[in-house]
């Protein structure tokens, strides 16, 4: 039943779970209920526009009763204005959920990641690591806080600390399909990345292997296939010593791991690193022969294929008869994609003793070897999945044949 008197703390004191609330008896509708527990929270009753409100000023403990007196009359007269405070407490809250989520890490990490998963986006996990790892700076801001001006600042400290232009400009149109994407879903109005112009790059540098080269690397790759094999026949006889189970002797395997298969895949197909790690068994017809690169895991959204030569043919045949991946063909986590290969490549490239190569350049040996067989230049844009001749209009130079020809015309 409930009882009247001024609030206060010996009147709060009083109070039992048996009288369920106290009125105030100097602001009107000031109230305090106890629940059976003997929790007390304070409210103000009052009617606006013909609708009965009863607002939630506070919990006792969290605030004194004097602070619930204060709040109550404040609150009286924001009414008499014609404010609705609960709907304003409502409208707050909403927001303030509403920023909660529009922060920069939080709707990477619960919006647009699972998206780009739900979407198989390839690439989903190395994209949600480019975005919290390098823009850590945006961790908390509010999405439509984002400015050119905070890029701007990001890139020139990038510059400074050495990061490549290539690079740069990598990060930050993720960080622009991350903005965009929000925008299309109505989480932002817009965003001014648009502003920030890429840094303009020299796609002009080919980096091939000569015979001499080429050799070397191919005996790095098999040199240390055999380094390996040695170390897992001397680990295994260090475990059997100590009655350890051995692991998979790998003597009739003809590749110690996945590296080898790899970089004579980018040697033979031109295929993108990603691509690579990206490729399913399905995606695969030794009948035809040939691959399929689906436009979803390619650069240019586009899908191509890329016949098989019985190099790479045999390398996918032997790679097939050791691996237990059932989905990739290069598998890191049971049913995931590998996600890395630098520590093997890095190796190879020490063993071979190459200079300034790095693992794409094995995509520019791939097209260089083509255009000196004297393959035009269209079918090697085709094959490397180039959107426009531009791209591969830089191996132009590798087939001095075709301007000869052309000037021999007049």
């Amino acid at each position: 039943m409930a009882i009247t008197g001024k609030i206060g703390t010996s009147t709060l004191k009083a109070l039992s779970p048996a009288d369920k609330r106290i009125n105030d008896t100097e602001i009107k509708g000031f109230h305090a209920r106890i629940s059976a527990s003997g929790a007390i929270n304070y409210y103000l009753y009052y009617r606006i526009n013909g609708k009965q409100v009863n607002f939630l000023l506070g919990k006792a403990g969290h605030i004194s009763p004097v602070q619930a007196r204060d709040l109550a009359k404040q609150k009286v007269g924001e009414v008499a204005a014609g404010k609705d405070v609960q709907l304003e407490k409502q409208i707050l809250k909403r927001k303030v959920a509403a920023e909660k989520f529009t922060r920069f890490a939080t709707y990477v990490e619960n919006k647009y990641h699972p998206w780009l998963v739900t979407n198989n986006t390839r690439t989903a996990n190395q994209i949600k690591n480019v975005l919290l790892k390098n823009f850590v700076c945006l961790a908390d801001k509010q999405l439509a806080e984002i400015s050119a001006w905070d890029i701007e600042k990001w890139r020139s400290e990038r510059k400074k600390k050495g990061a490549s232009m290539a690079t740069i400009n990598y990060n930050v149109n993720t960080l622009k399909g991350a903005l965009s994407r929000a925008v299309d879903w109505g989480i932002i109005e817009s965003h001014e990345l648009s502003k920030v112009k890429a840094y303009k790059l020299d796609n002009s540098r080919v980096r091939y292997l000569n015979d001499d080269e080429e050799a070397l690397l191919l005996g790095a790759l098999r040199q240390r296939d055999k380094t390996t094999k040695e170390k897992r026949n001397s680990g295994n006889a260090f475990r059997e010593q100590r009655g350890y189970e051995p692991l998979p002797n790998l003597d009739n395997s003809r590749f110690a791991d996945h590296i080898e298969p790899i970089v004579l895949m980018a040697m033979n197909t031109g295929m993108r690193r990603g691509e690579i790690l990206g490729l399913k068994w399905a995606d695969i017809d030794l009948n035809i022969p040939s691959l399929t690169i689906r436009g979803e895991a390619a650069k240019s959204g586009k899908t191509r294929h890329i016949p098989l030569n019985p190099k790479v043919q045999q390398v996918i045949q032997d790679w097939r008869k050791q691996t237990t991946s059932k989905l990739y063909v290069f598998e890191g986590e049971e049913g995931k994609a590998l996600t890395d290969i630098k520590k093997g490549w890095a190796k190879v490239v020490e063993l071979a003793e190459l200079e300034d190569f790095n693992f794409h350049d094995l995509r520019h040996h791939f097209a260089s070897k083509l255009v000196m067989k004297s393959v035009d230049l269209n079918t090697v844009r085709e094959l490397l999945g180039h959107a426009d001749m531009n791209m591969t209009l830089r191996y132009a130079h590798l087939a001095p044949e075709h301007k000869a020809n052309a000037v021999n015309l007049l």
